[in-house]
């Protein structure tokens, strides 16, 4: 049986597991919803979502450096006790995220975060760009798209900004067949308690800093072997 889209969804609805663990149990399944989520529940994945909802108050604030010192990040991670934030499990998470934030530079940390704004920009900009993909068709003698088509695809790379943008829907750095949420979801089913990321922020050397001319030569000149 195809597993689409929508019954990932209904899965995930049901028992809040992640994404990816919600696709996998349910390829296991044959598309078997309730056994899909008999094997999340033996696994801890379902369990999980329930823990979701509770207070995380304790936890810690740490820091990366990367790079010699050119990129740093600071990232606050919740936990619900003082206990729990001092395991080797939670550090180790805490590290992973903040070792993501340096490698995939998250502007926000999820999606409600983003501004109106920004997300109608993207859509007019993504939408130009539909268009003028769709004129190049008709200039090679290709059927034009249609209207639907074209929003479609502009929808398409709404979440696409999305997941290359918000940190909890990023493709963890070190699995690429999990997102930060499902790498969270799979640690609070481990841990046993509820697990958030609060916020973060990521400093780059020199970002922002208009170069001096001569400067920006020379690293063209060496760029260039000169």
């Amino acid at each position: 049986m195809a597993i689409t889209a929508a019954l990932v969804k209904e899965l995930r609805e049901i028992t809040g597991a992640g994404m990816m663990d919600c696709k996998k149990v349910l390829t296991e399944a044959n598309g078997d919803i309730q056994k899909a989520i008999d094997l999340l529940r033996e696994k801890g994945l379902a369990a999980a979502a329930k823990k979701a909802g509770r207070i995380a108050a304790e936890g810690v604030v740490a820091s990366y450096i990367h790079g010699g010192g050119r990129i740093g990040v600071l990232v606050e991670v919740n936990c619900e006790t003082d206990f729990v934030a001092k395991t080797e499990d939670f550090q180790d998470l805490v590290k992973d995220i903040a070792m993501q934030i340096a490698a995939a530079n998250p502007t926000y940390l999820k999606r409600e975060e983003v501004p109106a704004e920004v997300i109608e920009h993207e859509k007019a900009v993504l939408l130009e760009q539909a268009k003028a993909e769709a004129e190049e068709d008709v200039k090679a003698g290709r059927k034009p798209k249609p209207e639907a088509v074209l929003e479609k695809m502009v929808n398409g790379r709404v979440e696409k900004f999305y997941k290359e943008n918000c940190l909890m829907e990023q493709v963890f750095i070190k699995d690429g067949d999990k997102t930060i949420t499902d790498v969270i979801t799979e640690k609070i089913a481990k841990i046993g308690e509820n697990i958030n990321v609060r916020r973060f922020v990521r400093y780059a050397l020199g970002e922002g800093i208009e170069k001096r001319q001569d400067d920006f030569e020379a690293e063209v000149r060496a760029a260039a072997g000169q």
